[in-house]
């Protein structure tokens, strides 16, 4: 079915070359084709666009109002259009993403100079938060969500995996010294997280089948809280590999149990989310593809 907009463009070229035929020559389709888009036009404004006769065919006094709006009104379809075009090439506007402190830090972070050079266009919000927020509510476009989802509303995009590592520091080793098993933690200084009993569930196989719940001596809602605490000493943690890889690299936290070490594990994955009545916009898209093969999990 012929749209509204080309039959507006066969009349123009009706219009601009002189005639029908012209204009049929002009964009390679047939004389019947044109003749039936201006009839067409015709017939739905009630009244004649052009004067015909065997010789050439000019434009009414209400043609000619026609065809001057229709030339605006195409030229700004076309800018919109030519604007989209390079929207998605280039995509740019407002993009708020919402990931824990951690990551934010240890990934994210790293990634935003490239990502700005290669996109400048779109103006990143980087929000840091250790708690599960609403989308909506907290004007979020995407977030990356640790673990595993509970919410079947929202669209995932799976980024990898981040083993978990059982970790302490060598000060801590030395002071407490280190743990011959799963069963021997009960002896020693453990960190776990407050209001988060799911994340107190370590991941070591000496535990039970899927770990079992830890008592922390010392407890923070926050990862990176942890990890601090745990580079002074303050005790052993259970953290995700993606916070912790550089202070393994150089020796400020010592890998514990690893053998022991439940994995493929829930508490591993690493998604990107956002709402499925939302359409994935060109800058989601872009930051998502950008990050992606870039991440240290």
């Amino acid at each position: 079915m012929q749209s509204r907009t080309e039959d507006l463009e066969l009349l123009l070229a009706v219009v601009d070359s002189g005639g029908f035929s012209a204009a049929a020559r002009l964009l390679d389709v047939p004389v019947a084709k044109v003749s039936r888009a201006v009839q067409r036009l015709e017939r739905q404004l009630r009244t004649p666009l052009l004067n015909r006769t065997t010789r050439s065919v000019t434009l009414t006094t209400e043609g000619r109002a026609f065809v001057e709006r229709i030339r605006e009104g195409l030229a700004v379809l076309a800018k919109a259009e030519e604007q989209t075009r390079l929207s998605r090439e280039r995509p740019s506007g407002p993009l708020r993403v919402d990931a824990a402190t951690p990551f934010v830090l240890h990934q994210l972070v790293p990634l935003i100079g490239d990502f700005h050079e290669q996109y400048p266009g779109i103006e990143l919000e980087l929000a840091a938060s250790d708690d599960i927020i609403n989308l909506l509510e907290q004007r979020t476009d995407v977030a990356i969500r640790i673990g595993e989802l509970a919410n079947s509303t929202l669209h995932a995009r799976h980024l990898g995996r981040s083993p978990l590592r059982v970790v302490a520091s060598p000060h801590y080793l030395e002071r407490f010294g280190v743990p011959t098993g799963p069963a021997a933690l009960h002896e020693h200084r453990l960190l776990g997280f407050l209001n988060a009993e799911n994340l107190n569930r370590w991941p070591l196989d000496g535990l039970s089948q899927r770990g079992a719940n830890i008592s922390p001596r010392l407890r923070t809602t926050s990862g990176e809280v942890m990890r601090q605490l745990c580079l002074s000493g303050e005790g052993i943690a259970c953290l995700s590999r993606f916070m912790i890889q550089d202070d393994l690299d150089k020796g400020r936290l010592i890998s514990l149990m690893a053998d022991r070490v439940i994995s493929p594990h829930p508490r591993e994955q690493i998604q990107a989310v956002y709402y499925r009545n939302t359409t994935l916009s060109a800058r989601i898209g872009a930051f998502l593809d950008h990050i992606a093969p870039r991440l240290r999990l």
